[in-house]
C-alpha cells in the first residue's frame, strides 16, 4: 500500500511532459519511420550517410501508402478535379502530404543533431523533386496548388482585417476568436495539410 500510493505523485507529472502538440506527435512518428527506413534499406544506410537521393526513394516508397488518386495521362479523367467515375489509375502520396513531411523531417533531422548545411530533407534535389509532383499532380487533378494557396492567404487577411476593425469598433471579443480561429485553419491548410490535396 505505501509502494502505491507513493508511486502516484511520481507518475502524475510525468504525463503533461509526454503530451505533445499534434505536429510533435506527427513528427516523431515520422523521424521514426524514416530511421527504420535507413535500417531496412539494402544495404542499410546510416543517417550520416543519408543523401538528398535516399529522401527522394523514401518519398517513392510511401507513395505506395497514398490515397491520392493521381489519373496518368491516357486516363479520360485526366485533369479533372471531380472524376464522375473510378478508374485503375494509382493512388499516390498527395502533394500537400510530402511537402509537409519533409517540413518535419528537416526539422527533425537538426533537432537530433545534424546541421542545416548537412540536412538531406533540404536538399536542392528534394525540392525540385517536390515542385514536379506538385506540377504532375496540378495537371493529373486540375488542382492549382498555387492558386488555391494564395486564395486561402487573402481571405485569411480579409478575415483578420476585418475582425481587427471590428475589434475597434467595440464588437466584443467573440469576432476575435471567430478570425483567430479562421486564419488558425487556413495556416494550417497554406502550411501543407493534405486535407485539400487528399480529396477524390
Amino acid at each position: 500500500m505505501g509502494v502505491a500510493g507513493g508511486e502516484a505523485p511520481a507518475v502524475a507529472p510525468q504525463r503533461p511532459a509526454q503530451q505533445l502538440s499534434r505536429y510533435e506527435s506527427q513528427k516523431r512518428r515520422d523521424w521514426n519511420t524514416f530511421l527504420q527506413y535507413l535500417r531496412n534499406h539494402r544495404p542499410p544506410l546510416t543517417l550520416a550517410r543519408c543523401s538528398g537521393a535516399h529522401v527522394i526513394e523514401f518519398l517513392r516508397y510511401l507513395d505506395q501508402f497514398g490515397k491520392t488518386k493521381v489519373h496518368a495521362a491516357g486516363c479520360a479523367y485526366y485533369g479533372q478535379p471531380a472524376p464522375p467515375g473510378p478508374c485503375p489509375c494509382p493512388l499516390r502520396q498527395a502533394w500537400g502530404s510530402l511537402d509537409a513531411l519533409i517540413g518535419r523531417l528537416r526539422a527533425a533531422y537538426e533537432e537530433s543533431g545534424g546541421t542545416p548545411e548537412s540536412n538531406p530533407f533540404a536538399a536542392r534535389a528534394v525540392r525540385i523533386y517536390l515542385r514536379e509532383v506538385r506540377d504532375s499532380q496540378a495537371k493529373a487533378r486540375g488542382i492549382p496548388y498555387e492558386k488555391k494557396k494564395r486564395k486561402r492567404a487573402q481571405q485569411a487577411a480579409a478575415e483578420s482585417s476585418t475582425s481587427s476593425s471590428a475589434a475597434a469598433g467595440g464588437s466584443g471579443s467573440g469576432s476575435g476568436r471567430a478570425a483567430a480561429a479562421a486564419v488558425a485553419a487556413s495556416a494550417a491548410q497554406a502550411g501543407g495539410s493534405s486535407a485539400a490535396p487528399s480529396t477524390t
